[in-house]
């Protein structure tokens, strides 16, 4: 990515990457980004990788880009919703791969349901690359996050699920490619 060093203006709350605990680095030290993919930022401050959440990116002296996503008018149907539901999904992204959640195949289930007028409810299904990363708890609170922005869910539940275990096999080719694994 970027090779410069950014010098951090203000300290900021991270997440040690893979382990997922929060720590605060101090104004004044030096991050070099090395990913910034779904709206977070994955850096580098004295060897060790953090997570960056978007609401901090002007600690990074980064001007954050907000997208505003015209809502169509009128009630959705739940096949939209779906379809804006796996557009939502494939901004998450594990801080130490480049490649989205969903190609990864790290979503097992999403099942939509009504819950009132123009009121859906989620419910996720996802893994992990390893039973023992750290980062899972602040991936699926990423998803639940990005679900619930969307205007007609009202609740959105992820669940952290092991079986069947994550192998390569469940990449989609174009996250294959990307990772050099074909």
């Amino acid at each position: 990515m970027n090779s410069e060093p950014k010098t951090l203006t203000r300290d900021v709350e991270a997440a040690v990457v893979p382990v997922g605990t929060k720590v605060t680095l101090q104004k004044g030290e030096q991050a070099y980004i090395t990913q910034s993919l779904g709206g977070s930022y994955t850096v580098v401050v004295n060897g060790n990788m953090f997570r960056i959440e978007a609401k901090d990116a002007d600690a990074l002296g980064v001007q954050v880009e907000t997208k505003s996503v015209a809502a169509p008018a009128g009630p959705i149907t739940q096949e939209q919703l779906e379809k804006q539901v796996w557009e939502a999904l494939k901004t998450c992204y594990d801080p130490e791969i480049p490649v989205n959640i969903v190609d990864l195949g790290l979503i097992y289930d999403c099942h939509l349901a009504p819950a009132g007028e123009n009121s859906f409810k989620a419910d996720v299904k996802m893994t992990l690359t390893a039973p023992g990363c750290g980062m899972g708890p602040m991936l699926a609170q990423d998803v639940q996050n990005k679900l619930l922005n969307l205007e007609p869910i009202d609740e959105a539940n992820v669940e952290l699920v092991w079986d069947p275990p994550w192998n390569q096999g469940m990449m989609t080719e174009a996250a294959k490619l990307q990772l050099g694994l074909m």
